[in-house]
């Protein structure tokens, strides 16, 4: 058994069917970036606080993800433009549950983030009349849309004993295009999601003990900026360099 593997068998379990409490549609979302090395004091500092999700057997999941945009690419200029209402589309796929999603994420003025999805059979990029009935609820015209990046990682969830957050870890996050693809094997991005913003709770004491800070960061951003140099990437420079650094 590799050692993360036995870092991950010291949290008791919990089942996805046991999530409902938590999905967490609309919620605040902090976020962290750091490199492996840190994930073993992490976590074992984490395992009294939380149980981990566990899908037959697995307490590591694999997503798959392709992102769309319009021609012009509103949904990542306006993240990279600051505009605080913004908006991502994407389907993705949970392979260990064997379902797929088409999901839109929004994010508004205060903060929060409000997540709506409708279950695909499968990858669909081409829209049928009812996924662009879904989108048209959202003020999106599935006709204007592309799709434009894909990328895949893993990643553990865990669960709070008490509070009505979770936390996830991703790993391994890798990008792939027509001409060429890359993957960040030391970065790991966790997302703290909560229903209402804590600071109290066991991830921040923890994180800041390694001087490690909320971190903003977008997937589909820095996906997009890695892979088309010849996007408006003004914002996202300092990003970019620090996570080149993290992945060496």
């Amino acid at each position: 058994m590799s050692e993360f593997s036995k870092l991950l068998n010291q949290f008791a379990p919990i089942e996805l069917s046991e999530m409902k409490d938590v999905e967490l549609m609309n919620r605040v979302d902090t976020k962290f970036i750091f490199h492996k090395k840190h994930l073993p004091k992490v976590l074992n500092d984490l395992n009294t606080h939380y149980r981990i999700l566990e899908i037959k057997s697995n307490r590591v999941s694999s997503y798959k993800n392709l992102y769309f945009d319009t021609e012009k690419l509103k949904f990542y200029n306006d993240h990279h433009n600051g505009k605080t209402n913004r908006i991502k589309i994407r389907i993705r796929r949970y392979i260990e549950s064997e379902v797929c999603y088409l999901e839109v994420k929004q994010k508004n003025n205060k903060g929060r983030t409000t997540k709506k999805r409708m279950q695909l059979s499968d990858f669909e990029p081409n829209f049928s009349s009812d996924t662009e009935e879904f989108l048209n609820q959202y003020g999106v015209n599935a006709v204007d849309l592309n799709p434009v990046l894909s990328n895949e990682f893993q990643r553990v969830t865990l669960v709070s004993l008490v509070n009505e957050e979770r936390i996830t870890l991703d790993i391994g996050l890798s990008y792939k295009g027509d001409i060429s693809s890359f993957t960040y094997e030391d970065l790991v991005i966790v997302e703290l999601k909560q229903a209402a913003f804590d600071r109290s709770c066991p991830l921040f004491n923890i994180l800041k003990s390694l001087h490690i800070n909320p971190y903003r960061i977008s997937k589909y951003c820095i996906g997009m900026a890695a892979m088309h140099k010849e996007l408006k990437q003004n914002a996202f420079k300092e990003k970019m360099l620090k996570i080149n650094k993290i992945s060496g």
